[in-house]
């Protein structure tokens, strides 16, 4: 059965195509619906992407700077975003870790009461767990092992888990780097290869062994006809004919993201617009389209309720240890310090040590001129006390081989 709808270029048009779009194009196609997707970033494959983080021209996304990779970060008052840029969006640079929410979080926050989501909500999970090949984790590398030696030195070792994930890996005692015909949609989706561990799914797995959304949900909607409009920014959407509230359809116009003089400005017509270009992208725009007037309607409400992943990031370096805390998957394993907190073990690859200098000293305090004075002082006294372990474990070279994450998020109300 078709919906489509001949006056318009086409029935949906699509911003973002991360996990959000992503999902929407496909349902819509799968529907009959003639669906575009706008995508800011350009299109990743194994041959293109970053073998380290030194390649910042193929890494981090600032287009005006001639940065034109898929990372993206933007710094605020009281707290940093990390970001997607890309076909498939995040998922080309996310650890691929898939946690299911516990039941009470369906029993807090602004959705409470709207739905019985305790039984709505598992279905949709499911769905999304056959998509993403989620697997619970088989890959422990040292720095999991040490995150376990940690968590029973402080009581916690049973809590310890192994994280569900999205990766190919291989069956337990058996080496990856395998290939094979497509594994998780009858054959209708890429072949896949299974993973070795080396810790790079953040910076782009060129392996094929990462269930990004370019080879699940992305891949079968092109296979169904919708077309994915890359290095596309979307700058306008506005309400065809008189009426003002979109009954007559929307007029979307893009220009290229890349594009440094020229910028070949489109317009496309369409029936109806998913904006999904992340909570914050998708805000940003939806900022822009109400006050130049293009969508003069959204609540005054945009932006006074926005949730985090709740997260703080630790690091700890480990100058000379022996073994290679890089090796692994990105995420492999966790540990509750009480039942509100997680805590995982990160890591990156080999060559990743432009990512050190993301880090310093952990200091005190709140945020402001006392903290700055702070962190100057732990410096001093640091290479005062330690001249040579301090200069080691602020200098680069060897970061991803010595440097574990460890990122505790809490499932509490919060937002920003």
């Amino acid at each position: 059965m078709t919906h489509r709808d001949s006056q318009f270029d086409f029935d949906f048009i699509v911003i973002g195509s991360g996990f959000g779009g992503s999902v929407s194009a496909l349902r819509l196609v799968e529907k009959g619906y003639k669906v575009a997707v706008m995508e800011m970033g350009r299109r990743w494959t194994p041959e293109n992407l970053p073998r380290t983080s030194w390649s910042l021209h193929r890494w981090l996304w600032r287009p005006n700077l001639g940065l034109r990779g898929f990372f993206n970060v933007q710094f605020f008052k009281h707290a940093t975003v990390f970001r997607g840029c890309a076909v498939g969006g995040g998922s080309i640079t996310y650890a691929c870790t898939l946690l299911p929410p516990p039941a009470k979080v369906w029993e807090a926050g602004s959705w409470r009461g709207l739905s019985d989501w305790n039984a709505e909500m598992p279905r949709h999970y499911d769905a999304a767990s056959r998509m993403l090949g989620i697997t619970e984790n088989r890959i422990l590398g040292p720095a999991d092992h040490l995150l376990k030696k940690a968590a029973e030195a402080t009581g916690s070792g049973q809590t310890f888990y192994r994280t569900k994930v999205g990766i190919l890996e291989p069956p337990e005692g058996e080496a990856g780097g395998q290939t094979f015909p497509d594994p998780f949609f009858g054959g209708e989706g890429p072949q896949r290869t299974t993973c070795i561990a080396c810790g790079g799914c953040m910076m782009g797995c060129r392996h094929g062994a990462k269930n990004t959304l370019d080879h699940s949900y992305l891949y079968l909607a092109e296979k169904h006809g919708v077309r994915i409009f890359a290095e596309t920014r979307v700058v306008d959407v506005k309400p065809l004919g008189g009426a003002g509230d979109g009954s007559l359809g929307y007029e979307v116009g893009t220009v290229e993201s890349i594009a440094w003089i020229y910028r070949h400005p489109q317009v496309f017509t369409c029936h109806a617009v998913v904006f999904s270009a992340s909570a914050l992208g998708t805000m940003e725009l939806l900022f822009h389209l109400k006050e130049k007037g293009s969508l003069p309607a959204i609540s005054s409400q945009l932006g006074r309720h926005v949730r985090t992943n709740s997260e703080s990031l630790i690091g700890v370096r480990t100058p000379g240890y022996s073994e290679d805390v890089s090796q692994g998957i990105a995420i492999g394993s966790g540990v509750y310090i009480d039942e509100h907190t997680h805590i995982e073990a990160v890591r990156y690859p080999k060559g990743s040590e432009a990512m050190g200098f993301l880090t310093t000293f952990l200091t005190n305090g709140r945020p402001g001129p006392q903290r700055i004075g702070l962190w100057l002082e732990n410096v001093f006294v640091s290479m005062l006390r330690h001249p040579w372990k301090t200069v080691r474990v602020l200098q680069p070279l060897g970061w991803a081989r010595e440097f574990v994450i460890l990122l505790c998020m809490q499932a509490l109300e919060g937002e920003i």
